[in-house]
């Protein structure tokens, strides 16, 4: 047990946005993870895409692709169709606490990127825990951001304006994508949207100790996916790659998109990894949205704050990377584009 668990949860916490707690009152209680709930919660992880494309002029295109240690994985690209010019390249990480979820968890929002800023998305199905362990997520996002850098030209894409995100344990796995990025020397990123992301495998926040089970994602809940992924290894042997909490120099990497809601477990390490890229001299935009619960906008994308913490990261993502050429000038002609 972690030391999180053993200490008992502070008796104060943030209220939940009333639009949201309405939602979550309807669903049943989010109990923790375990060895035993894991295989029944993996379904209802999965999400399918057809759906989400009806209505999208879209260009899908499937991919193998090798990890570091060969293997296989399944990569999906979108991109919009009858493209004109130089589009951002987004490489999406799913969230799922490293144990559950696949390439087309939590699409839809690269997509309103791909609809907004006509950016060609780049899903990889990384591996799961605990049947991968160790390094193993983070090589398998790297592996689809240098297939990414490797085939932007004939993709249409900027390589310039490769953008690395995910949310959750997404968010993490791009966080710790970023700084392998940055300490191989290629390919250059130009920007890292880390959503509510899973950063720190220690578990000692305050926010971590608020929100036990049942909650939308517990301290629990936490602990088992990090013992899944980290398999025995020693807490001081963790790498900086798999808890980027941990790493000593968060100098040098790319500007930063960082949110998250303040009533979730993940809330104070968010802060933290924000605070400590500005004291490397970093860039980072951090937002913490008053009422959130873990995974708000991907849960309730059409409540107030869903909304709201949507349209202030596509706005963060046109001001820093821009559009493709031809959404950059519609925009030019209607101003009122951008603001849908």
């Amino acid at each position: 047990m972690s030391d999180a668990q053993q200490v008992q949860e502070p008796a104060a916490r943030p209220g939940v946005d009333p639009e949201i707690a309405a939602m979550l009152a309807a669903l049943p209680p989010m109990g923790a993870l375990s060895a035993e709930t894991l295989p029944l919660m993996r379904p209802y992880a999965i999400a399918p895409l057809e759906p989400l494309l009806e209505g999208r002029s879209v260009r899908r295109r499937e991919e193998t692709i090798r990890s570091q240690d060969g293997a296989e994985l399944a990569l999906t690209v979108l991109a919009p169709e009858g493209s004109v010019g130089l589009a951002p390249g987004v490489l999406w990480l799913h969230g799922g606490g490293m144990v559950m979820g696949d390439r087309f968890s939590q699409i839809d929002i690269p997509l309103e990127w791909l609809d907004q800023l006509g950016a060609v998305v780049v899903t990889v199905d990384y591996r799961l825990a605990p049947d991968a362990t160790g390094t193993a997520l983070v090589e398998d996002g790297y592996a689809g951001l240098l297939w990414l850098a490797e085939h932007a030209e004939e993709l249409g894409v900027d390589p310039a304006r490769l953008v690395v995100a995910g949310t959750s344990a997404g968010g993490g796995i791009a966080a710790g994508v970023a700084l392998l990025a940055r300490d191989r020397a290629t390919p250059s990123v130009a920007a890292q949207v880390l959503i509510c992301p899973m950063l720190d495998h220690r578990g000692g926040t305050v926010s971590t100790r608020q929100y036990p089970a049942p909650n939308v994602w517990s301290r629990e809940s936490s602990a088992f996916a990090w013992d899944a992924l980290l398999a025995g290894t020693a807490p001081d042997a963790v790498s900086p790659y798999v808890s980027p909490a941990v790493a000593e120099d968060l100098s040098g990497l790319p500007t930063a998109f960082i949110d998250v809601g303040s009533a979730e477990v993940f809330r104070d390490e968010a802060q933290a990894y924000a605070a400590r890229i500005w004291a490397a001299g970093g860039q980072a935009e951090l937002h913490v949205w008053a009422g959130g619960t873990h995974g708000f906008d991907a849960m309730a994308p059409h409540t107030t704050l869903g909304r709201t913490a949507r349209h202030t990261r596509t706005a963060w993502m046109r001001r820093v990377i821009g559009a493709s050429q031809a959404d950059a000038e519609a925009t030019r002609l209607w101003p009122q584009a951008a603001d849908a």
